[in-house]
């Protein structure tokens, strides 16, 4: 049994950086409710904030992580391998979404530059990054809605 329930599924940026034939992934918020570690010694300690101060709105965490992100570690079965962020409940019930959409963005790109700049000239997709570096995209094959 799962110590997770899913709070929503949203697309982003697989890279965290929107441009022209971008690819897309889907995070999942996976919250952690807030009796999950309650009754005596709390077993997801070493990997879940603490259960002192981070109850909010019957949640305890919530952790984001990719559609189909590998869940199972040595110290817990439960613990994502790879999680992109983990708040506590205090922290996501506080957080505005463009906070949030921000740090997801940032967590998704890793240590990569930002996009400063994309040029289309001719069919042709190029992206200017923050520390000068550029690179030629290939035209995008999806569709907009």
């Amino acid at each position: 049994m799962s110590i997770y329930a899913t709070l929503w599924g949203l697309k982003f940026p697989r890279l965290g950086e929107f441009h022209s034939g971008c690819e897309w992934v889907t995070v999942l918020a996976q919250a952690v409710p807030a009796h999950v570690g309650a009754d005596g010694p709390d077993p997801y300690a070493s990997f879940l904030p603490p259960l002192n101060g981070s109850i909010a709105k019957d949640i305890r965490a919530v952790v984001f992580v990719t559609l189909g992100a590998e869940k199972g570690t040595g110290r817990s079965g439960q613990e994502y391998v790879a999680p992109l962020l983990v708040l506590s409940g205090t922290e996501y019930a506080a957080m505005p979404f463009s906070v949030l959409h921000g740090r997801m963005c940032d967590a998704l790109r890793g240590d990569q530059p930002r996009v400063i700049a994309e040029v289309i000239r001719g069919g042709e997709s190029k992206l200017v990054f923050e520390d000068g570096s550029s690179t030629f995209v290939p035209p995008s094959r999806e569709h907009e809605d």
